[in-house]
């Protein structure tokens, strides 16, 4: 993937990331659908922990480098479960660099604080 790309950071070996907390959620396949329907747009990888557990199934979205140089933030996503998130979440990202616009209303409402550094 290009370095001019945004990227997301899927949790996915800790708590929100295994079938104990969600035991009929296919984890691989979600994973697998991000990086296949955001191939050319996004890089999507997976953090053993991204230390915001009572959030469970949180990803990161870290804008391009042109939108952070133009003050983009990264946007931590929670309760990403179900694959109508997913789409929405894909067709902002394949529509527009994150950060340069607000992502749709269904993913506003499951932002989260990026968890406090002292609790890693």
């Amino acid at each position: 993937m290009p370095d001019g790309h945004a990227r997301i950071t899927v949790c996915g070996e800790c708590c929100s990331g295994v079938t104990r907390d969600h035991p009929v959620y296919d984890h691989e396949r979600r994973l697998g659908m991000l990086r296949e329907a955001l191939d050319g747009v996004a890089e999507v990888r997976r953090s053993k922990c991204l230390h915001s557990c009572p959030d469970t199934h949180v990803l990161v979205v870290h804008p391009s480098p042109a939108a952070r140089a133009a003050g983009a933030k990264p946007l931590w996503l929670g309760r990403i479960l179900d694959d109508q998130a997913l789409s929405e979440l894909v067709g902002w990202m394949s529509s527009d660099d994150p950060g340069l616009t607000t992502p749709p209303p269904s993913l506003r409402d499951r932002t989260i604080p990026p968890p406090h550094p002292r609790c890693k």
